[in-house]
Order: structure tokens, then C-alpha cells, then sequence
């Protein structure tokens, strides 16, 4: 059977895009015409969903918790203020939903919610010659226990301190960086700003951090959870 010049011309086409296809993800396997082979999942680490001020009490919300095979042990709500608490407060902004917003002064953190409402946790910051100097900056992308090395400006101010790490901490609980990070990036480059987890919640409310914004590991989770990268941050 001979073809026409114009269905050898659409068969070549069609071949061609498939080609290109094959080059970004591998067809799945066929069992027949209309059955396909579904492919195997890889479980995710077990982790425990993060508890929200929304629906659950300040007991629930900082339990000792697994994560990713982590432990993580709960906060002795003894020594967390009332106000230190992760909580949802009015909030007016002309800032969109899903911005978060830091204040440093007052050392919160405010994750705007539709409705003029707000996620709001406390915070720890840097000391005010080495915090963030204000203004905005886009989330570029976020890590669960992230691997953490001092940069080399904190190494020559304290090498007694941060001279050993130099090659890097592999996340974990034992890790400054906590539980989770969100990565601040200005005009495309990296600020080497973070709003991190900390394995010291005392630390909570006060500038004492190399400069970067920590959280509580519950609360740094359940930020996490909400922010999706590209989220605009205002720090202030």
C-alpha cells in the first residue's frame, strides 16, 4: 500500500516529536492497549503531621514528635512565655497571603493568612550588627534537615567556635540549623540569610543567632509545611 506525500509527511512529524519526548521522561511500560504498568513509589520517611494553632492546643502543638526518623523532644511549655507560642492573630498588611513577614525588634514572625489574619511564632534574631539590614527577599527553595556549614565571615569572628565545622554539619538534631530551612535570595543571589529550626529553644526571643532568623523545630515545621518557594519575605 502506497502512501500520499502528505501522511509520509505527518508519520515523520509525529516521530519526530516522540523522539524528542524520550529525551525528558521514559515512556511507561504497555501490557496492552488500553492497561499500563504502574510504576513503584518510594515511601517517604515517616514523619508526623505538623499540629496547627487553627485546630490544636499549645500541649499538642509542642509535643515530643518523630520526624523523618528524628526525635524530636517536646518544649516544656513551663519556660515558653504565653506570648512565644505559635498563634493566629488579626493582622493588617497590603502584603498578599502566603508573604511572611519578620520583625525584628519585636522578634516575631508573621505568615499572613487570608482574611487579615496571621500565623504568628517568635522568633530569635541576630544581633543588630549582624541581622538582616531590612527590606525583601524571595524563599528560592526550602530543606528539611539541612546540612549546615559556617560561612567564612563567622569562622574569622569566631574561630574558637566555628573553625571545626568548617567542612560542614550533615543535618540531624544535633545540627544549629534544626529541623528546617528556608533559603532568602535577593535579585537571583543567594544572602546567606536563613529562617531555620534551632536545637536551643531558649534562645527564642532574644538576638542571639550568627544573624540568620531560628524558630522552635515545631514551629519551624509547621512554617515550612505553609510556605511555598518563591514566597516573598519582608524583613523589617
Amino acid at each position: 500500500m502506497s502512501l500520499s506525500p502528505l501522511k509520509l509527511s505527518l508519520l515523520f512529524a509525529c516521530a519526530a516529536a516522540l523522539s524528542a519526548c524520550t529525551t525528558v521522561q521514559n515512556p511507561p511500560s504497555v501490557l496492552n492497549a488500553s492497561v499500563t504498568q504502574p510504576q513503584p513509589v518510594k515511601p517517604e520517611p515517616v514523619s508526623e503531621p505538623a499540629a496547627t494553632p487553627e485546630t490544636d492546643s499549645a500541649a499538642h502543638m509542642y509535643r515530643a514528635m518523630t520526624d523523618q526518623n528524628y526525635q524530636i523532644p517536646a518544649i516544656d511549655l513551663a519556660k515558653l512565655k504565653p506570648e512565644h507560642r505559635r498563634t493566629v492573630v488579626d493582622y493588617k498588611t497590603t502584603e498578599k497571603p502566603g508573604t511572611i513577614i519578620v520583625d525584628q525588634p519585636a522578634r516575631y514572625l508573621y505568615f499572613v493568612l487570608p482574611e487579615g489574619k496571621a500565623v504568628r511564632y517568635a522568633v530569635g534574631v541576630g544581633p543588630a550588627a549582624r541581622g538582616f539590614n531590612g527590606g525583601d527577599a524571595i524563599i528560592a527553595h526550602k530543606a528539611a534537615w539541612p546540612r549546615w556549614t559556617p560561612t567564612q565571615n563567622m569562622i574569622k569572628r569566631n574561630p574558637n567556635q566555628y573553625l571545626r565545622y568548617k567542612d560542614g554539619v550533615d543535618g540531624g538534631p544535633g545540627n544549629p540549623m534544626g529541623a528546617r530551612a528556608l533559603y532568602m535570595h535577593k535579585d537571583g543571589i543567594d544572602t546567606y540569610y536563613r529562617v531555620h529550626g534551632t536545637n536551643k529553644p531558649s534562645s527564642i526571643g532574644k538576638g542571639v543567632s550568627a544573624g540568620c532568623i531560628r524558630l522552635i523545630n515545631q514551629d519551624i515545621i509547621d512554617l515550612h509545611s505553609r510556605v511555598k518557594p518563591g514566597a516573598r519575605i519582608v524583613v523589617k
